[in-house]
């Protein structure tokens, strides 16, 4: 895909790249330094749906990274920027928090229990029984179903728990119904991402640490793509699937003040 010293503009996962549970990555700080004294548009994106901009950066902010609220780009906003495109106004039964409800709210749609457009299930920590059993019926009598992103586990620090996709795979098995995912592997996240800053598919890069959500998703939505290894890929990891990142970077820290380079990853 072209070489890294045509990219005007940048596109980052954020947990794994440049934050590692709420410790800058080093390198973060001075790389997000850079594209604002270049100029170059940029957006971190995230596919956990429970914070609003808002909130991410102020998380950001205490763990030492400044990146105002405009730049988050999450699998909350890709889905309520999606919603919108296809029913401008319309409405939605949602499971989630402030992230997807607020997301979906100033993207104009109404929040209803009654015969809604779509059934939306987002990322939360208070799943309730009876909401899913709402939310279920809601699909069977004819609501669109739609998922912000299909992790199927989160991390924390007592280990993984249950996250979107664990929840949407409960409702497809008692509907029989499969939902549309916006998150990433999904390039509609990059898509939308891109929409955003005014971005193009040709002059874009993108940073992650997961080959199969990041790395996937960057190639089919045709971007310079670029795997650090600061969190989840080793060489191992990477050998099992059948594409390539066009690079391979030990950390954001190889991007801060390096000379453009021939896509070097074959």
């Amino acid at each position: 895909m072209g070489n890294r010293g045509d990219i005007e503009c940048w596109l980052t996962d954020m947990d794994g790249v440049l934050v590692h549970e709420n410790h800058p990555v080093p390198g973060a700080a001075a790389l997000l330094q850079q594209w604002r004294d270049e100029g170059k548009p940029y957006l971190v994106l995230t596919n956990n749906s429970i914070f609003t901009p808002r909130d991410l950066s102020a998380r950001l902010k205490a763990s030492g990274l400044d990146v105002p609220e405009d730049r988050i780009w999450t699998s909350a906003l890709a889905t309520a920027d999606f919603l919108a495109s296809q029913m401008p106004g319309g409405s939605a039964f949602v499971i989630g928090e402030a992230g997807i409800t607020t997301a979906l709210h100033e993207a104009g749609f109404i929040m209803t229990e009654t015969n809604p457009d779509y059934v939306v299930i987002g990322e939360t920590r208070n799943y309730s029984f009876e909401a899913i059993t709402k939310a279920i019926r809601l699909i069977g009598s004819g609501s669109r179903f739609i998922v912000t992103n299909p992790d199927a586990t989160g991390p924390s620090a007592e280990g993984p728990m249950p996250a979107t996709g664990a929840v949407a795979a409960l409702i497809s098995k008692a509907t029989g119904k499969e939902p549309y995912v916006v998150g990433k592997p999904n390039p509609m996240m990059f898509r939308s991402a891109m929409n955003k800053i005014g971005a193009h598919s040709e002059n874009t890069g993108m940073i992650g640490d997961r080959m199969d959500t990041d790395i996937i998703a960057g190639i089919e939505a045709g971007l310079h793509t670029i795997l650090v290894l600061t969190g989840i890929s080793d060489q191992a990891e990477i050998n099992r699937y059948p594409f390539r990142p066009d690079e391979i970077l030990n950390s954001v820290a190889d991007l801060v003040n390096a000379e453009p380079v021939e896509s070097d990853a074959e």
